[in-house]
C-alpha cells in the first residue's frame, strides 16, 4: 500500500522539522519528528480537507493536542499548500509571523484551534465532535449526509496528564462520540525525562474505563499499515471515541533520540547534518522539499477541493428539496445572526417584581433560544443553582441512553469546569455554533486556561457565572469570588458584564451575543434586586452609564451589579441631607472603555470626586474612582443582608464614605479618571 515516496514525504517532514527549529534556534524538534509517519497517514489516507477553503464545514478536523509539536502542524500546512511558503516556516516563532510559537488559530489558516497548554487541544476536538454530531443530527436527510467529517487529535503524554484532558475524555466516552479519534504519541519523554519518573499509568485502561475504544501500534516509527488498520478499525467503531496508542521514538534519527533533550531544544547542527545522512537528504540543502513530496501533497490537496466541490452541489441539491434548513446552514456558517432575535429580549421597568439576575439570565435564555437555534450549552452540574435550561430545552445525550439526543442543545457537562470550558472552544471553533457554559461565578478559576484562550482566538463563548459577589451568603468564603472579577478585568479582549437588573442582563446577552471576536461572562447575582429607574438594554451597549444626574452634583457614585441599587438608596439619603448626588452604573469595564472621550467626560465629568462600590476587591478600579468601598478580605458565612452590613454595602455606610470623600477633595485638586489622548 504505502511506497518509497510515503517515505520519502515522511523524511521530509523530519528533516524539515530540524531545520525550522534550528533556524529559530527555539522550538520543539523531537515530536515532529516521532509523528511524521502517524501525520502522514492521517493525511494522505483520512482527513479531506480543502486548504484552498480551510473553512469548509465538513472538513475533517485535525486538532495538535500537543502544542510542542506545532512545527509539525505549519509543515503540514505547507505540504498542502494552505498560504503557508518556504520562507513562513523560516520566520517560525517570529514576530508577527504565521507561524508562531504554537498554533494560534487566529493567524494561521488551517488552524483549526489554539493550542499550547497541554490537555487544551484534546478538550476542544471533544467540542468539535460534539458539534458534529449535533449538526448531522440536525440537518442529515437520507441521501443527504451533509455532516461526516471527523475529529482526528494527536495527543502526547503531557495531555493526558493534565486534568482538562481527563475531563473531557470522560465526558465524550459518556456522550459515545464514534466521530472523535486520538492518536497518542507514546515516546516515553517529558521535559524532566523518561516519563518513568512520573507517568506510569495504564492510559488504554484509564481510557476503557472512560467507554473509548482502544488499540496499541507497537511500532509507530515505521509500521504504517498498522497505523492505517488502527484508524480504519476506528472510524467502524460509532458508539464510542478512539485511543490509539502509538510508540513512538521521539527525535528518531538524533544522536540523542528517544531522550528529552530532544524534546524542548534544537538539534546541534552537526547533529542534523547526521540526521539528513541518515534520511538519505543532503545535508548541504535546508528547508528542502523533494518535487516529488510536492507533487504527493498536491494529489491530497486535489482530492480535498474535489470532495468540496461535491459536498458544495450536495448542499444546493439539499436546499432545493430542503429550503428552510439548507438556508439555515448557510447563514449559520457566514456567521449571521438570525433577523430580528434581539426583538425577544426582555426589559422591565421599576413596576416589576425584583428578581436576581440568574433568574433574569434564565428569561432571557427562555425568550431567545429557539430564535437562536445554534445557542448551546449547559451547566457544570448546576442546572438548577445557573437556571441555564430554557424550558422547550433537549438534553445531548445519545439517543441509547434515553435521555436525549444529538439534535439537542442543553448539555450535561457534570462537574468538569475545566472540560466545560475546553469544549466551549471547540464547539466555536466548529462554526455555526453559539455555545454557553454556566458555574458558580468563583469557579470559573477552574477553568481559566481555557477562558484564556478563548479571548485569545478570538472566540465568542458565553460563561454565564452566578452567586457573583459575597451576596452569595451562607455557603461562605470559599464559594465568594473576592478577586476573581478582578482578574477577569485583567484579561485582554473578553468582556465581563456584572449587570444590575434586568434591562442590564438583556443589554449584556445582546452585547455578547453581537460580538463576534470576544468572549463574555456574566456574573449574576443570587439575591433578588429591583429594576432600575433610568436603565435601559441600550445603555448597556455603552459599558457604562448616568443612571441618575443632577446639576452642581458634590459627588459621583458608582458600581456594578447588586450593589447599585444600594448606591440608588445612599444618593437618596445624601439628597435629603442637602448633598447633591450623581449615580453612574457601570456593568462593563470594557466596552465603557471602548466609547469616545466626549462621552466618558460625560458620564464622569472633571472636576467630580468618584465614589465607587462593588462587594468584590477593589482592584482595577483606580481608573475610575478617587474612593473605593469593596473587599480587601476573605468574607464570611452569613445571610447575605447580614454581611453586606458587616462588610459596609449600605446606604448609611456609602453615605458616610461620600461625604468624607466630598470633604477631602475641598482642599485637594480632584484628578481626572478619563485618560486624554497625548
Amino acid at each position: 500500500m504505502y511506497q518509497q515516496i510515503d517515505h520519502i514525504a515522511i523524511n521530509t517532514i523530519r528533516t524539515l522539522a530540524a531545520d525550522v527549529v534550528r533556524k529559530a534556534n527555539s522550538g520543539h524538534p523531537g515530536a515532529p519528528m516521532g509523528c511524521a509517519p502517524m501525520a502522514h497517514v492521517l493525511f494522505s489516507n483520512f482527513i479531506t480537507a480543502n486548504p484552498e477553503n480551510p473553512k469548509w464545514p465538513n472538513r475533517d478536523r485535525f486538532v495538535l493536542s500537543n502544542g510542542h509539536g506545532c512545527a509539525l502542524q505549519y509543515i503540514l500546512l505547507h505540504l498542502l499548500g494552505c498560504n503557508l511558503t518556504i520562507d513562513d516556516l523560516k520566520l517560525f516563532r517570529q514576530t508577527d509571523s504565521k507561524t508562531p510559537g504554537h498554533p494560534e488559530c487566529h493567524l494561521t489558516e488551517g488552524i483549526e484551534v489554539t493550542t499550547g497548554p497541554l490537555g487544551q487541544g484534546f478538550s476542544n476536538s471533544v467540542g468539535l465532535a460534539i458539534a458534529q454530531a449535533h449538526f448531522a443530527a440536525v440537518f442529515n436527510q437520507p441521501g443527504f449526509d451533509l455532516f461526516t467529517n471527523h475529529v482526528y487529535v494527536i495527543v502526547g503524554d503531557g495531555c493526558l496528564q493534565e486534568g482538562v484532558a481527563s475531563e473531557a475524555a470522560s465526558l465524550a466516552g459518556h456522550l459515545q462520540l464514534g466521530n472523535l479519534i486520538a492518536l497518542y504519541d507514546d515516546n516515553h519523554v517529558s521535559i524532566d525525562g523518561d516519563t518513568e519518573v512520573s507517568f506510569t499509568e495504564d492510559v488504554c485502561k484509564r481510557f476503557e474505563a472512560y467507554g473509548w475504544h482502544t488499540q496499541v501500534i507497537a511500532d509507530g516509527d515505521n509500521d504504517l499499515e498498522g497505523i492505517t488498520k488502527a484508524i480504519e478499525n476506528a472510524k467502524k467503531v460509532t458508539n464510542k471515541p478512539s485511543l490509539i496508542k502509538i510508540r513512538t521514538i521521539i527525535g528518531i534519527g538524533s544522536k540523542n533520540e528517544g531522550t528529552e533533550k530532544v524534546h524542548g531544544a534544537p538539534l546541534a547542527p552537526d547533529d542534523i547534518v547526521e540526521v539528513k545522512k541518515k534520511f538519505g537528504f543532503d545535508p548541504e540543502k535546508f528547508f528542502h522539499v523533494p518535487n516529488e513530496v510536492y507533487e504527493l501533497y498536491g494529489q491530497y490537496r486535489e482530492k480535498g477541493k474535489a470532495a468540496e466541490a461535491q459536498w458544495n452541489k450536495l448542499l444546493e441539491n439539499y436546499t432545493a428539496k430542503f429550503p428552510e434548513k439548507g438556508n439555515e446552514i448557510k447563514r449559520r456558517f457566514s456567521n449571521k445572526l438570525p433577523e430580528g432575535w434581539e426583538k425577544h429580549l426582555p426589559r422591565y421597568t421599576p413596576s416589576d417584581p425584583a428578581v436576581a439576575t440568574r433568574k433574569l439570565s434564565e428569561n432571557v435564555l427562555n425568550k431567545i433560544a429557539d430564535a437562536i437555534p445554534e445557542l448551546i450549552g449547559g451547566s457544570a452540574d448546576l442546572t438548577g443553582s445557573n437556571l441555564t435550561r430554557w424550558k422547550t430545552a433537549v438534553d445531548f445525550q445519545p439517543q441509547s441512553t434515553g435521555l436525549g439526543n444529538y439534535s439537542g442543545r442543553y448539555i450535561r457537562y457534570g462537574v468538569r469546569e475545566h472540560g466545560m470550558f475546553g469544549v466551549m472552544n471547540g464547539l466555536t471553533a466548529y462554526g455555526g455554533l453559539i455555545p454557553f457554559g454556566g458555574t458558580f461565578l468563583n469557579f470559573i478559576s477552574y477553568g481559566l486556561g481555557s477562558v484564556r484562550l478563548a479571548a485569545l482566538s478570538s472566540f465568542r463563548v458565553l460563561y454565564i457565572m452566578t452567586h457573583d459577589s459575597i451576596g452569595l451568603g451562607e455557603d461562605g468564603p470559599t464559594h465568594q469570588p473576592i478577586e476573581t472579577v478582578a482578574g477577569l478585568r485583567a484579561l485582554p479582549n473578553i468582556l465581563v458584564f456584572r449587570p444590575a437588573d434586568g434591562n442590564e442582563v438583556s443589554g449584556a446577552y445582546l452585547a455578547a451575543i453581537s460580538n463576534l471576536n470576544r468572549p463574555s461572562v456574566f456574573c449574576l447575582s443570587r439575591q433578588n434586586l429591583p429594576h432600575l429607574e433610568g436603565s435601559s438594554v441600550e445603555n448597556t451597549l455603552k459599558g457604562g452609564y448616568v443612571l441618575k444626574e443632577c446639576t452642581d452634583a458634590k459627588i459621583t457614585l458608582t458600581g456594578t451589579g447588586s450593589e447599585i441599587s444600594i448606591v440608588v438608596e445612599a444618593s437618596k439619603k445624601l439628597e435629603s441631607e442637602g448633598v447633591k448626588t450623581r449615580v453612574v452604573s457601570l456593568p462593563c469595564f470594557e466596552l465603557f472603555e471602548e466609547q469616545s472621550i466626549d462621552y466618558k467626560s460625560s458620564v464622569f465629568p472633571d472636576g467630580i470626586p468618584i465614589l465607587s462600590v462593588e462587594a468584590l476587591a477593589t482592584f482595577g478600579w483606580s481608573k475610575f474612582a478617587h474612593a473605593n468601598i469593596g473587599m480587601t478580605i476573605f468574607g464570611s458565612s452569613g445571610p447575605y443582608q447580614q454581611l453586606y452590613k458587616k462588610y459596609g454595602f449600605t446606604a448609611e455606610n456609602i453615605s458616610e464614605k461620600a461625604k468624607k470623600t466630598i470633604e477631602f477633595y475641598q482642599t485637594t485638586p480632584v484628578p481626572s479618571v478619563i485618560h486624554k489622548p497625548f
